[in-house]
Parts: structure tokens; C-alpha cells; sequence
């Protein structure tokens, strides 16, 4: 098993054995779905191993879950085990959420509708309680500052709901003065943080849910996530979903009463995504001992190289209009979006293609207002050479 234990390598071949990917092209579509690095493949391939010898509740397994909470619980810095439960996809907690807490009419639910609609939709369809969603309103796409979701708090707001980092613009949320100011005031606070885990520091003391598919920046497989709900909210988010896992069943007999465990498997009602959350908790582990800051500190160096590039191609980079660095706040990740200037949707169609040509990886998405961009999100193991090959691709 190739061990990572820097962020570049010493060549070629350590990175292709480390992320089989390179070895077939360019891949900066990060914050869509990552390919699987080796230590994930392996993992996977042991417990299918594993699985196969003997039950896939072989010896040993239910440490493993544990062991992947721990690392979990590590990777939300001030998280415990006992917190964190082992379910994907992000929609899923998000909706444990919405199902969860009682409501009353009246109530009043902060979203920003040009989210992911995997953030959107569980508190819009809160109406049908009478329930009253609050769209925050950015004057750019993606740019919520802690002004604009202050200003729509009111004594009726009992949740605000938003993303970590905008999955179009790449735009850092400021959860840390967010969920402070929201603590003040006695509202709850819900992360969807998938854009944000394995490439920046999510801190968990400063929400009270949040919820994370692995696919993207965690560089985890597909359905293995992270739920997290801060253990004093146990009592107030009933699991809105309910089985033998989840549910206390001595001798596997149903009981006349319900009543949960008093930890992450309160919400885990079945049987979990085993292999995957194997997988997952290897790339965790990984990510971990290369350094969340250090990863994020190489993103932010990517991104600017990248868009160094892409302005003096004539192309306008979204995170130019970004508030500018400071020592408390960094609005950019490594998400780097661009539009060119005059481009019709089929020039883009077009641009799209020849990165396809060339064996590149990157995505294609649109604003609220139907205008196209291209979306380059790349990983710590991308190089400034991936951006130089990029960028002629485009011009040729």
C-alpha cells in the first residue's frame, strides 16, 4: 500500500501509485466526485475480502466502525465519537434534521435557496408544518457574509441552514462567526459541509448538526458520509427513521417501548455502508496525517496559480470579487470557477469538450440565472503542471 506522507512527491510514478487517477489524465473535479485514492481501493478491497472469508460482520468490523468514528470525530476537530454517526448521503442528515425537530407554526428556517438543492429542498418543504423558510438574498451568487444572515434573523428563527462553501463559486462561509452569534441567540445551526471536510478546517464546536458525503474533498467513496449532532441536542432531535440498529431490541425482539442509544447509533437505523465507510476511513486517515492546514494552505496556492493563468487567458475569475484576505478570514478554497467573457452557452459546450479531448476533469455548471461556467476543483496532489496543460487545452 503506497503511504502518503507529503503533499508532493518525489515523482511520477509515487503519485500515479498513490492516485491511480494520474495515471489517465487530469482530474480537477474534486467538488464533484473524486476518484478513489489507493489507500481507499485497498481498504475496500480488504474488507470485501474479509467479507467474503467469512460474514461481512466479520471479527473485528464493529471496532472498525468505531475507529471510523474516532477518525472522524478528530477530522471535526472538537467533535467526540459518541457524535458522530456513520451514514451518506449528505441529504440524509440534512433530512434527519428537517424530521427530527419538532416544529410549530411559525417557526422560522434561514436557507439560501442557490445552494445545493440537496440544501434547499428539506427546509422549503418545512412549509408543509408551517413552517416559514427565510431566504438569504446575496447580491452575488454564493456570497453569504454573517451581515446578510444576521439581518434575516428575527425572534421566529429557530434554525439557519447553510453550506460550508458554495458549490458553484467556490465562496467560504464564515460558519465561525455565524454559529457564534446564532449561539448568542439560542438558534440552532446546521452545516451541510461536504465542500469544505478534507480540504479546510471544519471546527464542530460551532454548530449543532452537520452532515457530509465522503465522495468529494474526503476523498471517500460514494454513500459513506458523516453525521454529526452535538450529544446536548440528543433529546431534541428524535431519529425520524427507526430499525433494530437504532432502536434498543434485546435478543433482537421488538419492544413495546422505544428508546435509543446515547450515541451516534441513536440515528443509524440499519445496516451501514460497510466498505464504503472503510474506504472512507482510510482516506480520513490520510488527510489527517498530511495536515487539514496544510492541505488548504496548498489549495489556496493552486488557486491562485490557476487563476493567474486564467485572467491572462482573458477569462473573468469568479473569486476576483471575493472580499480580500485577512488574518481572521479567508473567503477562497480550492474551488476556482471562471467565465469567458461574451461566450455562448455552445462556446462552452465547446470548451468543455476539448478539456475532454485531452483526458481533463472538470465540470461544467451554472448561476441562478442560467449563465455557464467552468468549475476546476483540484486536490492536494495536483500540480501547477495541471493548470499550464489546462489552460492550453483551452486555447487550442
Amino acid at each position: 500500500m503506497p503511504v502518503v506522507e507529503r503533499l508532493t512527491f518525489p515523482d511520477e510514478a509515487a503519485r500515479h501509485a498513490a492516485f491511480p487517477v494520474t495515471r489517465h489524465g487530469i482530474f480537477m473535479g474534486h467538488a464533484g466526485v473524486c476518484p478513489l485514492p489507493k489507500v481507499a481501493e485497498e481498504a475496500v478491497q480488504l474488507g470485501a475480502h474479509k467479507g467474503a472469508i467469512a460474514s461481512q460482520e466479520y471479527e473485528g468490523f464493529p471496532q472498525e466502525l468505531d475507529q471510523a468514528r474516532a477518525v472522524a470525530a478528530k477530522l471535526l476537530v472538537s467533535a467526540q465519537p459518541e457524535e458522530i454517526s456513520l451514514l451518506g448521503p449528505t441529504a440524509l442528515g440534512l433530512n434527519l434534521v428537517a424530521s427530527g425537530l419538532t416544529w410549530n407554526a411559525g417557526d422560522e428556517v434561514v436557507y439560501y435557496p442557490g445552494d445545493y438543492p440537496s440544501n434547499v429542498y428539506p427546509w422549503t418543504d418545512l412549509a408543509r408544518q408551517g413552517v416559514k423558510p427565510v431566504p438569504v438574498a446575496p447580491a452575488r451568487t454564493g456570497h453569504l457574509t454573517p451581515e446578510l444572515v444576521f439581518a434575516s434573523l428575527t425572534p421566529r428563527t429557530r434554525l439557519v441552514a447553510l453550506a460550508s462553501c458554495h458549490f458553484l463559486t467556490g465562496y467560504r462561509l464564515d460558519y465561525k462567526t455565524i454559529g457564534t452569534e446564532l449561539k448568542k441567540r439560542g438558534i440552532l445551526f446546521c452545516l451541510d459541509a461536504i465542500q469544505s471536510l478534507g480540504a479546510t478546517e471544519v471546527d464542530a464546536a460551532y454548530v449543532d448538526f452537520l452532515s457530509a458525503d465522503s465522495h468529494k474533498w474526503l476523498l471517500g467513496p460514494l454513500g459513506a458520509g458523516i453525521f454529526y449532532v452535538k450529544k446536548e441536542h440528543f433529546a431534541k432531535l428524535r431519529p425520524a427513521l427507526l430499525g433494530s440498529w437504532n432502536v434498543t431490541s434485546p435478543r433482537f425482539i421488538a419492544q413495546e417501548e422505544i428508546a435509543f442509544p446515547d450515541h451516534g447509533r441513536r440515528y443509524e437505523c440499519g445496516a451501514l455502508f460497510g466498505l464504503g465507510i472503510l474506504g472512507m476511513k482510510a482516506s480520513m486517515e490520510m488527510l489527517l496525517q498530511l495536515g487539514i492546514d496544510r492541505i488548504e494552505d496548498r489549495l489556496l496556492g493552486l488557486h491562485d496559480y490557476g487563476a493567474a493563468l486564467f485572467r491572462k487567458a482573458g477569462y473573468e475569475v469568479l473569486s476576483d470579487a471575493f472580499p480580500a484576505s485577512s488574518g481572521r478570514f479567508e473567503a477562497k478554497t480550492g474551488i476556482l470557477t471562471v467565465r469567458k467573457p461574451g461566450a455562448s452557452e455552445a462556446d462552452y459546450v465547446a470548451l468543455f469538450n476539448k478539456l475532454k479531448a485531452k483526458k481533463i476533469t472538470a465540470s461544467h455548471r451554472w448561476d441562478l440565472d442560467g449563465n455557464p461556467h467552468l468549475r476546476f476543483s483540484p486536490h492536494f496532489y495536483n500540480t501547477e503542471t495541471d493548470f499550464d496543460l489546462v489552460l492550453e487545452a483551452l486555447s487550442s
